[in-house]
């Protein structure tokens, strides 16, 4: 009997090591894996200005998704470079795109293709536009830009004596923004005033390549501290098996 279950204890000990090391083994891969993928998937950048205000502030660390631009829809907030522009990353709402009329204001609110925009991102109470729009066709593979922040954001309303009606095109876009990393504000709120227009893009794969990030660390963890623990629990039992076998 005492022998018997000694070999058992021993081998409760072993199937810990292995359960142990393939624990450390499958979180090592989600942990790097989740992290490669990120940095395939995001670049991060920080915010210059406050045109963005309340959704994102100066000095807001983002992430955005690298995509092409012609993935781009209404609503989504892009980080772009135009030289036209100041030859720098900038951080602004896609409000139209190619083949869109786009004006303000009706009744206090932004309209494109004729329509009113819900703009729940402004800050309560702000008007749609600080000053009137003139009505903008916005050209082929070009997008209409504002800011957040309608009053002081120096956006496509700034440039509209340039060629294009100060449209960018879609090939300055360098990403989508997901999600404001620092301070950790979590994931940006999908623009749904624009679905009336079409479909709006769906967040990125962020959540997922969080989620391996968090699983992987917890299974490296507790796989590293199973081992030694499955380890001294079969010691201890066949300590006491010895022990009743020599009584």
């Amino acid at each position: 009997m005492s022998r018997t279950s000694g070999r058992t204890d021993e081998g409760r000990g072993r199937l810990g090591s292995v359960l142990s090391g393939l624990a450390v083994a499958l979180g090592c891969v989600l942990f790097l894996g989740g992290f490669a993928w990120g940095a395939i998937e995001y670049q991060p950048y920080t915010v210059p200005t406050e045109s963005m205000v309340p959704t994102i502030k100066a000095g807001d660390r983002i992430l955005a998704q690298r995509i092409d631009g012609g993935d781009v829809e209404r609503g989504d907030v892009i980080v772009f470079k135009q030289k036209s522009w100041g030859d720098m990353l900038l951080v602004k709402r896609v409000v139209a795109v190619g083949g869109d009329t786009v004006a303000c204001c009706t009744n206090g609110k932004l309209t494109v293709n004729g329509k009113q925009i819900d703009e729940p991102y402004l800050a309560k109470g702000q008007a749609a536009e600080s000053t009137q729009i003139p009505t903008v066709e916005v050209p082929k593979d070009r997008l209409f830009l504002l800011g957040d922040e309608r009053s002081g954001s120096l956006d496509s309303t700034a440039h509209l004596t340039e060629a294009f009606n100060g449209t960018v095109a879609r090939s300055a876009v360098k990403g989508r923004v997901d999600a404001i990393a620092w301070p950790m504000n979590g994931m940006l709120a999908r623009p749904t005033g624009f679905e009336k227009l079409g479909g709006i893009s769906s967040p990125g794969p962020l959540r997922l390549v969080l989620t391996a990030i968090v699983v992987g660390a917890v299974l490296v963890l507790g796989g590293a501290a199973y081992g030694p623990i499955a380890t001294r629990l079969s010691r201890r039992g066949r300590t006491r098996t010895e022990l009743a076998g020599a009584a």
